[in-house]
């Protein structure tokens, strides 16, 4: 039996679009074992009334896809989950899924992967890199794919730097999320998020995080997503209101990052609100940055 830990992920930051990640303290446990014959999967917390627990299980599935490329011999398995990390709500729960299936199938399966291949055959799974590369190695990562792989770096977050995550009560599908980005965009918007990553990269490793309220913004995926979270805009302009350096869109969405390293109950309370007077009920948590990745927590 191995027990693995994956924190929730926000991609994005705003201006990186596919190619920047952040873990956050808020964490998903993957359980497995080798059973004699069959599949059981216990779910426990988040995702209990929708995540599959049948062959279409993203954790069976890309423990699966281990075993495969590691020789093991077909057997039966038992997996438990115990979710923290709201599903749909582009914090990184199908990433989740997939680390945690995979590293909890490679530790049984005598670690014949490295973390570079299982972070490939993730990607390979996920369709992209950021959320991918940060839940693996923790803290903020810069991840893209080329020649075949997925190259990142690794960033350490600025002291005291914490999020506010408020979470509207609906879903959003990535597909229905992505299928609003159009395929082509305007040469001045790409100039516009190529010089905002850069200052926020640069501010991230200087920790100047007062240069987040222009190096978060972001015309690349964001304009076209507002109409599917309402009060988006409304909750942006409260939350800076309220004293947030910086704010995004986490991933897909629906769900909002603010960033700050003060009055962070007073922003997660505003941004919660502001979502309620636009007719939408919502959470909001105050999370620390997770310095770690995915990890076993227990193995026997």
């Amino acid at each position: 039996m191995v027990r693995v830990q994956v924190p929730a992920t926000t991609a994005n930051m705003g201006p990186g679009f596919d190619c920047l990640g952040m873990a956050l303290q808020l964490y998903n446990t993957v359980e497995m074992s080798f059973a004699p014959a069959g599949l059981l999967i216990e779910i426990q917390g988040e995702g209990v009334s929708e995540i599959p627990r049948d062959e279409k299980n993203m954790v069976y599935l890309a423990a699966q896809r281990v075993f495969r490329l590691s020789g093991q011999k077909s057997c039966g398995l038992k997996i438990k989950l115990a979710n923290s990390i709201p599903v749909s709500r582009g914090l990184g729960s199908s990433t989740a899924a997939i680390i945690g299936g995979m590293i909890a199938a490679n530790i049984l399966s005598g670690n014949k992967l490295s973390q570079k291949e299982i972070i490939n055959n993730a990607c390979a799974m996920e369709g992209h890199p950021d959320n991918i590369a940060a839940a693996v190695l923790g803290g903020i990562v810069v991840a893209v794919s080329a020649d075949g792989e997925v190259k990142c770096q690794r960033i350490l977050p600025p002291k005291n730097l914490r999020a506010v995550v408020s979470i509207p009560d609906f879903t959003l599908p990535t597909k229905t999320s992505r299928e609003a980005l159009p395929q082509q965009v305007p040469l001045s918007d790409a100039a516009f998020n190529l010089g905002r990553l850069a200052l926020l990269i640069a501010s991230l490793y200087t920790g100047d995080i007062n240069q987040f309220g222009t190096a978060m913004e972001d015309r690349l995926h964001q304009p076209y997503r507002t109409s599917l979270v309402p009060g988006m805009k409304k909750v942006f302009a409260a939350a800076k209101l309220a004293g947030a350096k910086g704010i995004t869109l986490s991933g897909a969405g629906p769900s909002i990052v603010a960033y700050s390293d003060h009055n962070m109950d007073l922003i997660a309370r505003v941004m919660r609100d502001t979502f309620r007077q636009n007719g939408i009920s919502a959470r909001s948590m105050v999370l620390d940055i997770s310095p770690v990745g995915a990890r076993a927590l227990e193995i026997k």
